[in-house]
């Protein structure tokens, strides 16, 4: 409270006990001090007033809003509105549910539509993924060598999660290899020639190999999402197995010469690389048919389809064709792809030793068999309807080219290098290491991809 009414019980008169002179002063006093002291009370009333009202002014908005926020609190709402407000909350609710119920059912519509309708492109051969543009060379520093083998590698292949390789080589051995450590998981070692009776595993060269779509089984050629299998020989003939059953099929001549090359997709039929009688045959399991197709000069050594519709082809003449399976003649063929060695006048073409293809897109690989030091391997890329050949980049290696693979992520590329051909002995390059060269694949961001065509 407002110091004015301590004041105010300080200033008590003092009454005299006895004497009229004093009751008359008394009176007088009282007449006087009356007026006085009603001035003095309505000043004192007027400040304790103005005191108050001060007060009262500077209290009231915060009084003000406690009662509110008081009345606002007990406030309750009606069982009837508390009905409604929860109805309105579960219809929001499963409002929102069949948005985004509708949304996933049509990105899952969308997804599987897009993929049946690879599928049918794939089935038809039409499917192509436009990469090779946006493919950039590996740095030196970032190329993997992978060494076990005791001789030249001759094949590989690569699983389907992209998470193992299986190599082969001259030393008759199988080596199974962990991409991400570079490590062993598992060899198989080969044997001499002779020991075939006691010796669990390969006593000759291995120069094919293929896995099944599931990984479970590694072979020749199979057939992609079944257990059918393909084999070729140096007897010049195609043999089809049933993994499955563990029986033989049937089996299909033609060849003229040893066969070199071996591959298959998803349709039953494969196609087969026959050495040197320059020929590239198309076998139609179904129908006991074969398609041949000519166009090299020398031994074809090698073969792989893109698509079901298209192939590629390298052979010791130094060319690489592109084919199509309803042609008998190459789409497009470049001569020397690797380039010649030799005294003027006297130039060779370096034998193309291995073909790759990164399945359903635009881009392919080969690779040289070269006795100088300038082997490589190549990167091309496909035109519009595989009409032609352009190159990428080249990736230099130390020794012979044997086999290439493409990851099926497209993430790498793998090399089976050695210091000799996979089919004989006519040169030997001690500096080589027999080994797999895995060869990341990078490609330019969406701003790399960007300022180039504006540079362009």
């Amino acid at each position: 409270m407002s110091s004015s009414f301590f004041i105010k019980k300080k200033e008590n008169p003092s009454f005299p006990k006895n004497g009229s002179a004093s009751t008359g002063s008394k009176r007088k006093s009282d007449g006087i001090s009356g007026s006085s002291a009603k001035g003095r009370a309505k000043k004192l009333g007027s400040k304790f007033n103005e005191e108050i009202s001060s007060d009262s002014e500077t209290e009231s908005p915060a009084v003000h809003k406690k009662r509110q926020a008081a009345e606002e609190d007990v406030y309750e709402e009606t069982p009837q509105e508390k009905k409604l407000r929860l109805a309105k909350l579960y219809l929001d609710q499963l409002r929102d549910e069949e948005e985004k119920k509708a949304e996933e059912e049509s990105f899952e519509a969308d997804l599987v539509a897009g993929r049946l309708q690879d599928e049918v492109l794939e089935q038809k051969g039409k499917l192509q993924r436009f990469i090779a543009k946006e493919l950039l060379p590996p740095d030196a520093s970032e190329i993997r060598l992978l060494r076990g083998h005791k001789l030249p590698v001759t094949c590989l292949v690569i699983s389907p999660d992209d998470k193992y390789i299986f190599s082969a080589a001259k030393d008759c051995s199988i080596i199974k290899w962990d991409v991400e450590s570079g490590k062993k998981v598992h060899t198989i070692a080969g044997g001499r020639k002779g020991t075939e009776d006691r010796h669990v595993g390969h006593t000759a060269h291995v120069l094919c190999m293929a896995i099944s779509s599931d990984g479970k089984y590694l072979g020749l050629s199979f057939r992609k999402g079944s257990h059918d299998l393909y084999s070729a020989s140096h007897d010049r003939s195609i043999k089809v197995w049933n993994v499955d059953e563990n029986s033989y099929v049937e089996t299909l001549f033609g060849h003229q010469d040893a066969i070199t090359g071996l591959d298959s997709l998803s349709r039953e039929c494969c196609v087969t690389a026959g050495g040197r009688d320059h020929t590239v045959r198309v076998w139609k399991i179904a129908e006991e048919s074969q398609l041949v197709f000519h166009g090299h000069a020398g031994s074809i050594d090698s073969i792989q389809l893109i698509n079901e519709e298209h192939m590629i082809t390298g052979a010791d003449d130094g060319s690489v064709s592109l084919w199509s399976v309803n042609r008998k003649k190459p789409l497009h063929t470049v001569r020397q792809a690797h380039g010649c060695y030799g005294d003027a006048g006297l130039e060779q073409p370096h034998w193309v030793s291995s073909v790759a293809a990164l399945q359903n897109s635009d881009t392919v690989a080969s690779g040289a068999s070269s006795c100088s030091h300038n082997s490589k391997v190549q990167l091309w890329m496909c035109g519009p309807g595989f009409r032609t050949l352009q190159p990428l980049f080249s990736v230099p290696v130390t020794g012979f080219v044997n086999s290439l693979k493409f990851s099926n992520s497209g993430k790498f590329l793998v090399a089976g290098v050695g210091q000799e051909h996979r089919l004989g002995r006519w040169w030997r390059l001690k500096e080589a290491k027999n080994g797999l060269y895995i060869i990341p694949l990078k490609r330019q961001s969406p701003q790399q991809e960007e300022s180039s065509n504006t540079d362009c």
